[in-house]
């Protein structure tokens, strides 16, 4: 007989204790999970004891949402239990705090297993009876009833890892199937697996939504073709039209692989369910997918994610900003950017539902009943803004209003994509664009945050023109855009549509000549994309930072931001993606418009009086030759010299350091063998921004 859930007149039934209690959302979450251990996991309620105090040293007064024995006889008998299970319903992100408990309750009854539960996630640890408290590790499954002791020890070793592991390996043996099958070059397949990719997470959200697991499987698509024999190039189609405004794929883009090819595929990935699988797994997996298939065979390489963390960190992401990345890549800072926020709202919600529980328990004037319905209520309501799919939910609108990014080659953008969707979302503002030129929601004076590793070494000649296909877009498409960015869309497109035909050149305010570097160009391009008071990461060659002919570029940048931190990084930060230039990290701050008008009115104050201390000078030159270059060079001297003054006036210390190691290697090894000084620099910073006049002291 399969357990259901019963409850009646705010009372939820414990089939472990045989009564009703009452029903508050820590309650809900215990007894919904009890029948996921009896109805999935097969163990019997002779098995389970609930609520049960744990006795033994260090236990207090401790009690357990649910101990399992091996056997109801093991139960019985008073054993060492199997499995010590530890729910939350409070804990949006379950915390460290919770792991450690789950994992003392399990070493005082000396169970080999634990797992922390709460309504987003269910993660499962081994005791390491070897190891100090507090050493955990998190494996895929606990034992289900009746394994056996061999079961029960596979289980023990099946290490997390070993699933992210299996998940990346399983896409590149996906993507293997596809070269060796149908002959396709690296590249070629990689698209291939993109597509099916997309098609999977089609399905998965659209199309069985009713059906146990909701999985694309291969019999399903069989039992499919059975009624269409298209079904198939159909679902590619309906593929296409679901993800029309992301414009992923061209409107003629077919699937380039025989119908078995694609069978085999689905039949690979038919057992991780994309839009079901824990983020943290595909998400990992998908990256390690990722730079395996692309340093390795491809030739695309990303930002070590050693260097993604720590400039994401030392612009301090907030919930209210909305970032762009201009050359986004594979997405690696937004996804980061997208990650820490998310993180930060679930921990709002969460300490919202604590203070409100606080408050609701020590009123004396409720009943329990009262005090239960209460919370329910209000964990329901905060649930709400968790809910991804919900419009207008803090998650939604994170996802779906504070993330865009763009990439001028196409398979990077749609990879972009796919990475983000397996990260949580966050997709839908990803272009395959050319990042200079604006489109949706990216344009000027727009973003709190930049973050980019844009491409350098090349160049913007005179021939680059800004085309129709750059800033095509149809009647509807606009309206959508003008309803949700207001005037200000409409403004950057009459911007862009005016230089048509034009130079890309001619949209920067930047000296131009023949050619100009496009790292240049993105360092303006980045800063007018900022909001006053934006703050920027950009990586840069270090040429940026000291070549005197690039001096202009500096004083560009100047007469718009605050430097806040300069870290020059080793050499063999991306030795393994074949950039042999040695790099820095820049990070800024958009001036306000009170302080670029501050800033510029202190340097022509400074003019004015240079131009006066050489009054008498300049009046004694003729139109000589010799006195013209005298005369230019005294002008020179007017735009150094007052700029060096309203340096002093502006004096403001900035953060520098040049760390020898970065968490990654001249092979492109990273992990926590690696050395990295980047997370002790991000504790200095965040010293120094306290107190920037003391610092170091």
């Amino acid at each position: 007989m399969t357990l259901q859930i019963k409850e009646e007149k705010g009372k939820i039934w414990s089939h472990i204790r045989q009564k009703f209690l009452v029903r508050t959302p820590e309650e809900i979450v215990r007894q919904n999970y009890l029948l996921t251990l009896v109805n999935q996991y097969g163990y019997s309620l002779e098995q389970i004891d609930e609520e049960l105090a744990i006795t033994g040293r260090g236990a207090g007064k401790a009690r357990a949402d649910f101990i399992i024995w091996k056997t109801a006889e093991d139960k019985t008998k008073a054993k060492a239990p199997l499995i010590v299970v530890e729910c939350k319903s409070d804990n949006i992100t379950i915390s460290n705090k919770d792991y450690s408990q789950g994992e003392n309750y399990a070493r005082i009854t000396d169970a080999p297993f634990f797992l922390t539960h709460n309504n987003k996630e269910t993660r499962y640890w081994r005791v390491k009876k070897d190891r100090m408290p507090g050493y955990t590790e998190e494996i895929e499954d606990i034992p289900r009833a009746g394994a056996s002791e061999k079961e029960i020890v596979d289980l023990l070793a099946k290490l997390k890892v070993f699933k992210e592991n299996e998940f990346a390996d399983l896409l590149h043996s996906c993507h293997n199937i596809i070269r060796n099958r149908e002959h396709l070059d690296p590249a070629a397949a990689f698209d291939e697996i993109a597509k099916i990719l997309f098609m999977k997470v089609y399905a998965e959200r659209n199309l069985k939504v009713d059906m146990k697991n909701n999985i694309f499987t291969l019999d399903y698509v069989e039992e499919a073709e059975r009624f269409n024999p298209d079904y198939l190039a159909d679902i590619f189609e309906k593929t296409k039209k679901e993800f029309g405004k992301d414009k992923i794929f061209a409107k003629e883009e077919k699937i380039n692989l025989r119908a078995n090819t694609i069978k085999a595929i689905v039949e690979k990935l038919e057992k991780y369910n994309l839009s079901g699988t824990s983020t943290d797994i595909k998400g990992i997996a998908f990256e390690r997918f990722l730079g395996k298939t692309f340093r390795g065979e491809i030739g695309q390489f990303f930002t070590p994610r050693p260097i993604v963390e720590f400039m994401v960190q030392m612009v301090e992401p907030k919930e209210s900003d909305v970032v762009c990345d201009p050359a986004s890549g594979s997405g690696g800072f937004l996804i980061r950017f997208f990650e820490m926020v998310r993180e930060e709202i679930q921990r709002a919600v969460d300490a919202e539902y604590q203070k409100e529980k606080v408050r609701i328990e020590k009123n004396k004037t409720l009943s329990e009943d009262a005090k239960a319905a209460k919370l329910t209520k209000l964990y329901e309501a905060l649930q709400k803004e968790l809910d991804p799919d919900r419009a207008d939910s803090r998650i939604w609108k994170l996802a779906n209003r504070c993330i865009y990014g763009t990439d001028a080659n196409s398979r990077m953008a749609r990879t972009s994509k796919m990475n983000m969707i397996m990260h949580g979302d966050g997709h839908g503002g990803i272009h395959h664009h050319n990042g200079f030129i604006n489109v949706n929601g990216i344009f000027e004076d727009r973003f709190d945050v930049v973050l980019t590793n844009p491409p350098f070494g090349a160049s913007i000649e005179e021939s680059d023109t800004v085309v129709e296909t750059q800033i095509e877009a149809d009647e509807d498409t606009i309206a959508y855009y003008r309803k949700v960015y207001g005037d200000a869309y409409a403004r950057s497109q009459d911007k862009i549509k005016a230089t048509k035909g034009k130079p890309i050149a001619t949209l920067f305010d930047l000296p131009k000549g023949d050619s100009i570097k496009t790292e240049l160009l993105f360092i303006e391009r980045c800063l007018s994309l900022l909001k006053p008071g934006g703050r920027l990461g950009i990586v840069l060659p270090e040429g940026v930072f000291n070549n005197p002919s690039l001096s202009y570029a500096r004083q560009f940048a100047e007469d718009r931001a605050y430097i806040s931190a300069i870290v020059s990084l080793p050499q063999e930060t991306f030795i393994s993606t074949g950039a042999t230039v040695k790099t820095s990290l820049l990070f800024m701050r958009k001036f306000t418009d009170k302080e670029r008008k501050k800033w510029l009115a202190t340097i022509e104050k400074h003019k004015t009086e240079v131009r006066k201390e050489q009054d008498a000078e300049r009046k004694k030159l003729g139109t000589s030759k010799e006195d013209k270059k005298r005369l230019k060079e005294l002008n020179d001297q007017v735009e150094s010299e007052s700029r060096n003054r309203a340096r002093a006036d502006f004096d403001y210390p900035v953060f520098m350091c040049e760390p020898e190691f970065v968490g990654i290697t001249s092979t492109g090894e990273t992990g926590p063998d690696t050395p990295n000084e980047l997370s002790n620099i991000l504790g200095e910073y965040r010293k120094f921004l306290v107190a920037p006049d003391k610092y170091g002291k």
